[in-house]
C-alpha cells in the first residue's frame, strides 16, 4: 500500500516506496527437514493459508505428486474470502491453472504459467485483495491414492485494504456434450455453416455473474467428439457477452471462436502469447483436444448488475462436442452462488 492505495507492479511502478509487509504460506518441513509437502488422503480437505487480516495475494505455486488418474480433476482449489461460506473460487487445480483434460504441459501467459518438468510446475499471478481475511483450501476427491502437495502462498499485509478493490472469483463449468444436432442427411456445408442463431439461448455459457465488476478472462477446454472424414472443423461458433441483462443481440457479438481468442483461420498452431493462446491445437482434422485462453489483462469486460459469458458450440450451436471452461473475474460481494459438478461429472473423456 502506498498512501492507502496499493502499488502496481510494472517496471515503471517498482521504484515506489510501499508500506505493505510481505509473507507466506507455504509447505516447509515444520521439523527442519527436507519433507517439504503435506499429504492429503482420499477425501480430505486441508486449509493450506489462513490470514487473517487486510492484504492481497500476489502469487501461488504448487506442484503436486498423485497416483490416481485424472487426479488434477478429482482435487480442488477452493477460495474464500473475508469469512464467507461459500468459496469464490471453486476449480479443479489442473484448470484453475489455466490448462484442462486433466493434464500438465508447459505453457507462458500473462497470468498462468505451467513450467518445467512437464508442465508440472503451476504458477498464477492474478493479485488477490481481500478487506478482512482470506482462506485457501485443498480438497481431494481422490477414491484411492494420496496427494502430496507443495505450494507457497505469497501475499501482501496491509493496515486496511482500499475500498475500491473487488474480488477474485474464479468458476469452472462443463457441458459434455453440449446439445448439438446430428448430421444426418445434412451436407458438410449446412451442418458447418447453415441456420441462423438470433437469440443465443442455447450458447455454451463460460461465466454467469451478479454484482458489479469486471470479467478478466477464461480458458476453453475443447474436445473434438465428431468423428468425421469431412471438415470437422470445431470453432465456428461466435462469442456472445451479455451485460447488464441486455437483449439480443448483446454489446459484444464476435464473429467466430479463433476470433474471441486472438487467433486466424482455423488454427491448429500452438502458440503462447502474455494474453491469448493456443495451448492444445488438437490432431488432424481438428481432431482430439484443443485448449484456447484469452485473457482480458487490458481490456476488462466491466459490468455493473451481471454478466454472462457465452459461445456458440459450432456455428448455431450445431455441434455436440464436450466443453469445459474456466472464467475468471472481479467483483463486489456478495457473489452469485455457483457449485461444481460432482467428481465422476468431471472426469475427461478418452482420447
Amino acid at each position: 500500500m502506498n498512501n492507502g492505495k496499493m502499488v502496481g507492479t510494472s517496471l515503471r511502478d517498482l521504484c515506489l516506496l510501499r508500506s505493505a509487509r510481505r509473507k507466506r504460506a507455504s509447505s516447509y518441513d515444520r521439523t527442519g527437514g527436507n519433507n517439504d509437502f503435506i499429504i492429503l488422503e482420499p477425501g480430505e480437505t486441508e486449509t493450506i493459508a489462513d490470514v487473517k487480516s487486510p492484504g492481497c495475494i500476489t502469487h501461488i505455486w504448487m506442484t503436486m505428486a498423485c497416483l490416481e488418474k485424472n487426479s488434477l480433476r478429482k482435487i480442488l482449489l477452493k477460495m474464500y474470502w473475508d469469512n464467507e461460506n461459500k468459496p469464490s473460487v471453486n476449480v479443479p487445480i489442473g484448470d484453475f491453472f489455466g490448462l484442462g483434460h486433466g493434464i500438465t504441459k508447459n505453457f507462458t501467459s500473462l497470468p498462468f504459467t505451467m513450467s518445467p518438468e512437464g508442465g508440472r510446475g503451476f504458477n498464477c499471478y492474478f493479485a488477490m485483495p481481500f478487506a478482512e481475511a482470506a482462506k485457501i483450501k485443498i480438497q481431494s476427491e481422490c477414491e484411492k491414492e494420496s496427494l502430496r502437495l507443495y505450494y507457497y502462498i505469497d501475499y501482501e499485509v496491509y493496515d486496511q485494504l482500499d475500498p475500491d478493490l473487488a474480488y477474485f472469483h474464479a468458476q469452472w463449468r462443463r457441458e459434455n456434450p453440449c446439445q448439438g444436432i446430428p448430421d444426418e442427411g445434412m451436407t458438410s456445408e449446412e451442418f458447418s455453416f447453415g441456420g441462423k442463431n438470433k437469440t443465443g439461448e442455447n450458447n455454451y455459457v463460460i461465466l454467469d455473474a451478479t454484482g458489479k465488476g469486471h470479467y478478466v478472462g477464461c480458458h476453453l477446454d475443447i474436445h473434438n467428439l465428431r468423428d468425421s472424414l469431412d471438415f470437422n472443423w470445431y470453432g465456428e461458433g461466435d462469442d456472445m457477452i451479455f451485460i447488464d441483462g441486455e437483449e439480443f443481440p448483446p454489446s459484444l457479438h464476435g464473429t467466430g471462436t479463433e476470433d474471441y481468442f486472438n487467433t486466424a483461420w482455423c488454427p491448429q498452431e500452438e502458440v503462447c502469447t502474455p494474453y491469448h493462446g493456443i495451448i492444445l491445437g488438437g490432431g488432424r482434422n481438428w481432431s482430439g483436444k484443443i485448449t484456447l485462453y484469452r485473457y482480458h489483462i487490458q481490456d476488462p469486460v466491466m459490468f455493473e448488475k451481471s454478466i454472462k459469458v457465452t459461445i456458440e458450440h459450432g456455428h448455431n450451436n450445431h455441434r455436440s462436442d464436450d466443453y469445459s471452461s474456466t472464467a475468471y473475474w472481479y467483483q463486489t460481494e456478495p457473489h452469485k452462488v455457483f457449485d461444481i459438478l460432482p467428481v465422476k461429472k468431471r472426469i475427461p473423456n478418452e482420447d
